[in-house]
């Protein structure tokens, strides 16, 4: 978790500076696409304080009522955060832009819109470098696109995924900037506008997804199921292996449930062990199995003592 915070600072600095720059420079000059920037910036500002809300939130110890801990407040407000790019980064932009095509206003002089997007594009790289190294240290050698995938922790992957917006966003709005002042064309800068806006949004969709499927109850992956049926089914007193349920409650914390059938008249001490066992091998193979319960589906006998009838 300290990892995740030092990607939401970097991206929170970096943003705080940027958002205010554009701000004024779109101001001066009135170029929608730098507006349409700085609404992104801020808007990933208080994103980033959002996702530090949810890491304070989410260790809270575990209650009666909360019996599992609480941290799937993390995949809540990565959710609150993904609405927000896309109502306020994505439709603040869209609308900006469309205002600007309707009523186009010729540029000023744009060589202040070239100074903060170059200025820009030098502090959202630099968070951007920070979140990816942050989240390579966590893949553990996973190739990035599969790591990517398997990230269960919104922190990392929203910074990554705001910041690469960021970074396609300020080439978007550079290249209308242009074209509108090369080819006395204003409207060209409002279709810039509309193009960060529809990015920002495809990205919400995209973290709206990731986040939809936490909260809802995602498990382990099909792979790792099958490692633990193999590890359950290589004690010799196990018969079978039924379900295997499982639901992550936070980013690197899962709860499974294995359903075991043991073969007849198992003693009760030898199906211990191998619980034992397959308790001990699951959390040593997959760290994030914090919380594991063997069921068994056919009681084991008890062992019997010398002299009983």
């Amino acid at each position: 978790m300290a990892e995740s915070k030092i990607a939401i600072y970097g991206a929170i600095g970096a943003n705080v500076a940027i958002a205010a720059t554009k701000f004024i420079v779109a101001g001066i000059t009135g170029s929608s696409a730098m507006l349409s920037e700085g609404v992104h910036s801020a808007v990933d500002t208080f994103n980033g304080v959002l996702l530090l809300v949810g890491l304070h939130l989410s260790k809270r110890p575990a209650t009666p009522e909360h019996p599992f801990g609480h941290g799937k407040e993390l995949y809540f407000w990565s959710l609150i955060v993904a609405v927000l790019i896309f109502g306020l980064g994505g439709g603040v932009s869209f609308y900006e832009g469309m205002q600007h095509i309707r009523q186009p206003e010729p540029m000023r002089d744009p060589t202040w819109n070239y100074v903060v997007l170059a200025a820009a594009a030098l502090f959202e790289g630099t968070s951007f470098l920070i979140a990816l190294r942050q989240f390579r240290a966590q893949a553990r050698g996973l190739p990035f696109w599969q790591a990517l995938d398997r990230s269960k922790d919104p922190t990392t992957y929203t910074v990554l995924a705001e910041d690469s917006a960021a970074l396609v966003g300020l080439a978007v709005a550079a290249l209308g900037i242009y074209l509108s002042h090369a080819l006395n064309m204003p409207q060209l800068d409002g279709v810039a506008s509309v193009i960060i806006g529809l990015l920002l949004a495809g990205v919400a969709v995209v973290l709206v997804a990731q986040a939809r499927g936490l909260l809802i109850g995602e498990g382990i992956r099909p792979e790792t199921a099958r490692a633990i049926r193999a590890m359950a089914m290589e004690q010799e007193c196990v018969e079978e292996v039924g379900h295997i349920l499982s639901m992550y409650i936070g980013p690197d914390e899962v709860l499974v449930i294995v359903d075991v059938n043991f073969k007849d008249d198992t003693p009760t001490g030898e199906a211990a062990d191998a619980i034992a066992a397959i308790e001990k091998q699951a959390r040593a193979r997959f760290p994030m199995i914090r919380r594991i319960f063997i069921e068994a589906s056919e009681a084991p006998v008890p062992a019997r003592t010398s002299g009983a009838l």
